[in-house]
């Protein structure tokens, strides 16, 4: 890896870079998502073997932090979308509804609890609460598109989210804290971070790649793709201090303070494009969720970054 640069970083690029020249296309996509599903698996289930029981129940019954993660979601976002309705001086109608729609989406929970974990903040509120927040995004977030963006179209709550959910998300992490009396030891050493890394590597890659596939790239120019690279960072490093000012203030301790940080501050692509493609029916998707994919990138590499520092920090320079 490159010297000096958190290798998570370089490797989200280098999964970029591989996605233009040569994305996952037809049978090999398929298979890819079923590794990447199972990657994912894996990680919750070294989660679940790392905590103990004890603190797995606390961020269970952590509700005040569950809230504040979904306000910041659910609430602010949203109304952050709103606040950048100017911005149609200088684009287009359809290019700031999907800004509008990347902040209605819910926060993601793979990487969110990745980077809690990577910066020692509460691995298990982060968990619970980013999957609260996928199981309130598949209500609310076709009621703010209702409410927000006038579709004026249907839309259709589908339960296979919630099994999704459980079966990829909650279940491994289950089963972890079963075997965790013979599994913590292998848990608690490299292995967590090869996988998280890998994991968060091989989304990156998924969804650029569907993106190159679909031609989403060519309906845009490249101010535009600049633009939305500029509004993405300034919008993600306004959130990070943002959900860390305001958590400070209500008296969090600090592993509180970076779960709420890296659950408050994302939006998940994984969730938002199979809920565009349900909520906007055969609607061409392109500009609606460019933003959202540009989102995802720019927020991961930051993330990344600011989650690396955390994790070489002492606990009281990062309450400071």
């Amino acid at each position: 890896m490159v010297k000096g640069v958190d290798p998570l970083i370089v490797l989200i690029i280098l999964a970029v870079l591989i996605a233009i020249v040569a994305p996952a296309r037809g049978q090999f996509a398929e298979w890819f998502a079923v590794a990447t599903n199972l990657a994912i698996a894996l990680l919750f289930f070294l989660y679940g073997a790392r905590l103990s029981t004890r603190e797995a129940l606390a961020g269970l019954t952590n509700w005040k932090l569950h809230l504040t993660i979904l306000a910041f979601t659910f609430v602010i976002y949203p109304l952050l979308g709103l606040a950048l309705y100017p911005l149609t001086f200088f684009i287009s109608d359809e290019l700031y509804r999907g800004i509008l729609f990347m902040t209605l989406v819910p926060s993601t929970v793979q990487s969110s609890v990745a980077f809690t974990s990577i910066a020692r903040g509460n691995v298990s509120g982060a968990i619970v609460a980013a999957s609260a927040s996928s199981l309130v995004g598949v209500f609310a977030t076709p009621l703010l598109v209702m409410a927000l963006m006038s579709t004026g179209e249907g839309v259709h709550i589908d339960a296979q989210v919630f099994l999704d959910i459980a079966l990829l998300l909650l279940l491994p992490f289950v089963l972890g804290q079963l075997v965790r009396r013979w599994a913590k030891g292998f848990a608690a050493h490299k292995a967590t971070k090869v996988v998280d890394r890998g994991s968060i590597t091989m989304v990156v890659y998924s969804a650029f790649s569907s993106g190159m596939v679909a031609g989403v790239w060519t309906q845009v120019a490249v101010w535009e793709i600049v633009f939305l690279v500029v509004l993405s960072a300034v919008v993600v490093v306004f959130m990070l201090w943002l959900t860390r000012v305001i958590s400070q203030w209500l008296g969090f301790p600090r592993a509180d303070v970076i779960a709420i940080e890296f659950c408050g501050s994302k939006k998940s692509l994984a969730t938002g494009l199979p809920m565009a493609s349900v909520i906007f029916g055969g609607a061409s998707l392109g500009l609606l969720i460019l933003p959202l994919m540009i989102y995802h990138q720019i927020q991961l590499m930051i993330c990344s970054w600011l989650a690396a520092r955390y994790g070489k920090q002492t606990p009281e320079a990062v309450a400071a």
